[in-house]
């Protein structure tokens, strides 16, 4: 399994959110130069994310984009879905009942079970407030002199 480019910087987009949550809608000419991610490129990603659930927009001079919820009620996993689909390793993981017609007598098919179950289960362990948390901790154990 590979996270896209979108999948990753959809990450970046909603951590800087949660950052930044205290400061109101963020506009996402504010985003861009903070992620280093084109305004063009997060637009993209917008109009993927936003979700009633996910994000608050407001148009206008004070526009821009705040979470619906707190960060502790993100996880990585609903996020990475929202732009990638799936996190299985195969499709037929996804299907139910599976169409392959081998699954019955697949060696492998357990193993990409598994994998998908512990793929799934620790991106939905991770929450964007974890990542805001071990960020803050970092942060607090480089300190210069």
């Amino acid at each position: 399994m590979k996270i896209s480019t979108k999948g990753r910087y959809a990450l970046r987009l909603m951590i800087d959110l949660a950052e930044h949550k205290d400061e109101g809608y963020i506009p996402l000419k504010d985003i861009s130069k903070r992620q280093e991610v084109s305004k063009k490129y997060l637009e993209q990603i917008i109009a993927i994310v936003n979700k009633p659930d996910v994000l608050r927009a407001n148009r206008g001079s004070q526009g821009g984009y705040k979470l619906a919820k707190s960060p502790s009620h993100y996880t990585v996993g609903d996020i990475l879905r929202l732009t990638e689909g799936s996190l299985s390793p195969v499709d037929c993981v996804d299907q139910d009942p599976i169409e392959c017609p081998r699954s019955a007598d697949c060696p492998t098919l357990p193993i990409w079970r598994n994998l998908s179950k512990i793929v799934n289960e620790y991106l939905d362990s991770v929450t964007l407030q974890d990542i805001l948390d071990e960020q803050q901790k970092r942060n607090a154990d480089n300190y210069v002199i």
